[in-house]
């Protein structure tokens, strides 16, 4: 973001950082409190794959892991700590975009899957305070994230509270602690990631070639850029989870199991994601229908190459793939 040079890529850069480092210190502290309780100690590195410390089911541990699951979630955009990833997206160039929506925050979801899984183990956590209080943050951020996306005008930042919506998905289904939630969430992290990459390079093509940054002012750049917007749209149905895209797979999974496991905040959390979802066609296909339904202001054609054109529809694709063979974004159990 520095790159740029600009007053706004400079906040925007020391916003990032402020985040990180505040996340990254909170989770370091859980990490001490865990491991002055740890029988083992504090040298997390002798946990292994599978495997987890043992801790006793005091106030102190479930605190430490708070802060910890709470620290980890700031690089996933959690709320409180999600301020960074819409300041962010709009001064880094659109490759950037998709690399931070794509990759960076799952760094967050991965700190969260080691602590879940490598560290604590799950029954430490399942059904108290800690789990109910991130299940409630990580639904709360569904939802502000995909009202904010809904209410922005600006192309990329709509993109990016769509990230701190979409990736809460995935620490919902990681707090569930149960191997149906583990196989939705992570299902997730790979739609999400290809979806999400196909986007931000839409809206980079399109920057780059009409200079339009705001949602008003795309009407009719569905009939200058057809093949480009065409790809937009199927990524833009799979992020809202239509079948047989593969955004529908992991959702769907993610509200049966959410139900089956607490079934009142698992009630609620189901029509949290059906609302979110309803948001995310509305901020999504309103462009589209402005794209191809309006008249552009300027008829002039555009012609991204096909080095814009290929990475976009190729991504496009594997949504469909994969929303067909969901079964190609599995992972091996843990243990």
């Amino acid at each position: 973001m520095l790159h740029e040079g600009t007053e706004g890529a400079a906040k925007a850069g020391m916003k990032y950082l402020g985040y990180s480092l505040f996340g990254a210190s909170l989770a370091l502290y859980g990490l001490f409190v865990l491991g002055s309780f740890s029988e083992g100690g504090a040298d997390v590195t002798a946990f292994q794959y599978g495997g987890h410390g043992v801790f006793p089911a005091t106030g102190a541990v479930l605190f430490g892991a708070f802060c910890l699951l709470l620290g980890f979630g700031g690089k996933a955009g959690l709320m409180p700590l999600h301020d960074w990833l819409p300041t962010a997206h709009p001064v880094a160039p659109a490759p950037a975009s998709a690399v931070l929506s794509a990759t960076i925050t799952k760094a967050g979801v991965l700190g969260i899957l080691r602590t879940l899984y490598f560290v604590l183990p799950p029954e430490l956590l399942r059904g108290t305070w800690v789990q109910t209080a991130l299940l409630i943050l990580a639904l709360s951020t569904v939802f502000t994230g995909s009202m904010l996306a809904y209410k922005e005008k600006l192309l990329k930042r709509r993109f990016a509270w769509s990230t701190v919506s979409q990736v809460s998905y995935v620490l919902f289904g990681l707090l569930l602690l149960t191997p149906a939630g583990l196989s939705a969430a992570l299902m997730q992290v790979v739609f999400h990631a290809v979806c999400k990459t196909a986007l931000f390079l839409t809206a980079g093509a399109i920057i780059h070639h009409s200079g339009l940054t705001r949602v008003t002012e795309l009407k009719g750049i569905g009939r200058r850029m057809p093949l480009l917007m065409v790809s937009y749209t199927l990524a833009s149905l799979s992020l809202i989870g239509i079948p047989p895209f593969a955004g529908f797979v992991s959702k769907w999974g993610l509200a049966t199991e959410a139900i089956a496991t607490v079934p009142v905040l698992g009630t609620v959390g189901a029509a949290v994601l059906l609302i979110s979802a309803i948001l995310t066609a509305g901020y999504l296909l309103s462009i589209t229908i402005d794209a191809f339904f309006y008249p552009p202001a300027d008829k002039k054609p555009l012609h991204p190459t096909w080095r814009m054109l290929l990475p976009v529809g190729a991504l496009s694709a594997a949504l469909l793939v994969l929303g067909l063979f969901p079964a190609l974004a599995c992972v091996p159990k843990l243990g």
